[in-house]
């Protein structure tokens, strides 16, 4: 029988396909090898140990396989974990990639028509030829891409998800703050993460490139948007220049590795709207692994905090 991550209860015994998502070496005390696994499947992840890993199964295994494991679900720092104690090879003719793929809620054409629908509703010319060129630049990868590797819209088609939810929220907050330049705020929300397209490897197993690592996407897009300009005969304009601008500080702090910080009212609230969306898809994931009436796990991205999950329905 097969189950879930989403599914799994402390104590059951399974034996069934899932892709790693990660796999790192370790060492016991005592010299022993063992692998530090993420495993996937399209309902979540799950943490797992492979204890005294031999060597012919230690081949097996490596970050993109599926592979079909055996393995118990133990209780640990009050987190579900996969204690792993046989690996074999999975013929790949008896599973679905869809099986294993994390995906954003929202089906492509659905992203597809809000991003077509917000790039219609910007009215300045400039603006709204610089997006069209910077999305025409990265092609499929804009809907394909994940956000980021692990912490937040980590998952095919998380990089439109989450520029589309910026989106959303700064149309919502043109309209408190009238001052704001809406066409800037959106332009800035649709493109500002589109480097990760080259930054990352991809959507199912996502790592970072040796061009992400070295030069990261705010760079990229930056270039990118330089090129997209100069095409356009644009290069000059001020429109251009705000558009980098929001690009270059989008992430609002130098140690959080922003070349400039945010010198425009609409560069400080794409600043703030885009910690706020993180933050709240770090959470929603969270949730859905944590009951309610108990805590999360301690996340490093929420500055190592846990949050509680309240009853709902009269506290039943």
């Amino acid at each position: 029988m097969r189950k879930k991550i989403n599914e799994m209860k402390e104590n059951d015994r399974l034996t069934q396909p899932l892709l790693v998502k990660d796999c790192r070496n370790g060492t016991t005390s005592k010299g022993s090898p063992y692998l530090n696994l993420v495993l996937q499947d399209s309902s979540g992840t799950i943490d797992a140990k492979f204890w005294d890993v031999k060597p012919e199964a230690r081949k097996m295994i490596h970050t993109g396989a599926i592979c079909t494991f055996t393995f118990e679900v133990i209780l640990y720092n009050k987190n579900l974990q996969l204690r792993i104690n046989r690996v074999s090879q999975t013929d790949p003719a008896g599973v679905s990639l869809d099986e294993f793929v994390i995906s954003s809620g929202e089906s492509e054409e659905v992203r597809r028509n809000k991003a077509e629908q917000f790039i219609a509703s910007i009215q300045n010319d400039n603006y709204r030829m610089l997006v069209e060129g910077m999305l025409e630049k990265v092609g499929l990868r804009y809907f394909s891409y994940p956000a980021a590797s692990r912490i937040h819209h980590g998952y095919l088609g998380g990089l439109s998800e989450h520029s589309l939810s910026m989106a959303e929220i700064a149309d919502g907050i043109c309209r408190h703050y009238p001052f704001l330049d809406r066409d800037l705020l959106i332009a800035g929300a649709l493109i500002h993460d589109v480097g990760k397209t080259a930054e990352m490897s991809g959507p199912v197993t996502t790592e970072y490139t040796l061009e992400g690592r070295l030069e990261g996407h705010i760079s990229l897009a930056n270039g990118w948007l330089t090129e997209v300009s100069e095409k356009l005969g644009l290069e000059e304009t001020e429109e251009s220049v705000l558009l980098h601008h929001m690009i270059l500080s989008h992430h609002g702090h130098y140690e959080y590795g922003s070349p400039v910080l945010p010198m425009l009212a609409e560069a400080e609230a794409l600043s703030t709207i885009d910690n706020l969306d993180a933050r709240m898809n770090t959470l929603k994931n969270a949730f859905d692994t944590t009951a309610p009436g108990t805590w999360t796990e301690r996340m490093f991205s929420m500055e190592n905090r846990q949050f509680y999950r309240p009853k709902k329905n009269g506290g039943k």
